[in-house]
C-alpha cells in the first residue's frame, strides 16, 4: 500500500514540476544583430531599428507578448540562443540544412537573392575568368560566406568581416574589389548611400537553396516548437491583416516576402 502511494506521489510530483516548467511565452526575449541596415542597426540615439526590429515587434504584439530584444555579434548569435541568453533569434537568418542540425526554424518572413557589388567600369561582365585572383568580401560565417568559399574560393582571395558596414567600408577603400551580401542589404544599405554612388551590382541573382536556403526565418531552440508555432501564427496573422505590408513598405518598395 505504501508503495503504491510512494508511486503516486512521485507522478504528481512530476506532473507539478513538468507544470512549473512550462512556459506560457508571455515575455519573449528575441536576438538581433542590430547591424545589418536596412534590417537591423542601431540609430544616432543608440535605438534599434530596422525591418527585423519593426517585424519582432509586430510578432510579439500578434502574439499577445512583450518582446525584450537583446543585440548580439552576428558570430555567437546562435551559441547565444542556445546559451538561453535569449530565445529567438530575428536577424535576417537564412533557412538551411545546415543550421537545421543546431537550431529549429518558423517559417520564412521574408526572401531576396544575393548578390556581387563592384565599382564601376571595374570589370565588363561578372565571369569565373574576370575575378579570379580579385579579393572578394564578405560577412563571416553567412550563407554568403558558404557560397564564396565553395564556389570561388580557390580562385579569389576571401576576405572575412565581422559586419557588413566593416565590409562597405574596405570596398569605398579599394581593399577588396567586390563584396556579395543580400540584393536588398546592399542596395539599400550601401549603392543607394553617397559612399556607394562608385558602385554597382554586377552578376546573376544568387539563390540557389544549397546554399542560401529557403528565405530568412526565425531560429529557436529545437526543443521550444511551442514557440515556432506561436511565431508561425503571428507571421500569417500579421500578412493577413495589413501590419507586414505597412512595415515592408516603410523600408522597400517591392515585394521582400518573395514568392
Amino acid at each position: 500500500m505504501k508503495k503504491g502511494w510512494i508511486i503516486v506521489a512521485i507522478v504528481a510530483l512530476v506532473l507539478a514540476a513538468g507544470t512549473v516548467q512550462a512556459k506560457d511565452w508571455k515575455k519573449v526575449r528575441i536576438g538581433v544583430e542590430g547591424a545589418y541596415p536596412p534590417f537591423s542597426y542601431v540609430t544616432p540615439e543608440g535605438e534599434l531599428a530596422g525591418f527585423d526590429i519593426d517585424i519582432a515587434k509586430a510578432l510579439g504584439a500578434a502574439m499577445g507578448a512583450e518582446v525584450e530584444l537583446v543585440a548580439q555579434d552576428w558570430d555567437g548569435i546562435i551559441p547565444a540562443l542556445l546559451a538561453k541568453k535569449y530565445d529567438a533569434i530575428i536577424a535576417s537568418m537564412s533557412i538551411t540544412e545546415e543550421r537545421k542540425k543546431k537550431v529549429g526554424f518558423t517559417n520564412k518572413y521574408y526572401n531576396t537573392p544575393a548578390k556581387f557589388v563592384c565599382k564601376k567600369g571595374a570589370m565588363a561582365e561578372f565571369s569565373r575568368d574576370n575575378i579570379k585572383g580579385k579579393k572578394v568580401g564578405v560577412q563571416r560565417a553567412t550563407i554568403h560566406d558558404n557560397y564564396l568559399t565553395d564556389n570561388y574560393g580557390n580562385d579569389v582571395e576571401v576576405v572575412r568581416y565581422g559586419t557588413q558596414d566593416e565590409a562597405y567600408l574596405d570596398l569605398v577603400a579599394g581593399r577588396v574589389d567586390l563584396l556579395l551580401a543580400d540584393s536588398v542589404a546592399l542596395s539599400d544599405g550601401f549603392l543607394k548611400k553617397p559612399e556607394g554612388k562608385d558602385f554597382q551590382f554586377i552578376g546573376p541573382d544568387l539563390s540557389d537553396p544549397k546554399w542560401f536556403g529557403n528565405g530568412a526565418g526565425i531560429a529557436i531552440r529545437k526543443e521550444d516548437k511551442d514557440l515556432a508555432e506561436l511565431f508561425n501564427k503571428a507571421i500569417d496573422k500579421i500578412r493577413a491583416d495589413g501590419t507586414y505590408k505597412k512595415i515592408q513598405d516603410k523600408y522597400f518598395d517591392f515585394n521582400v516576402y518573395g514568392e
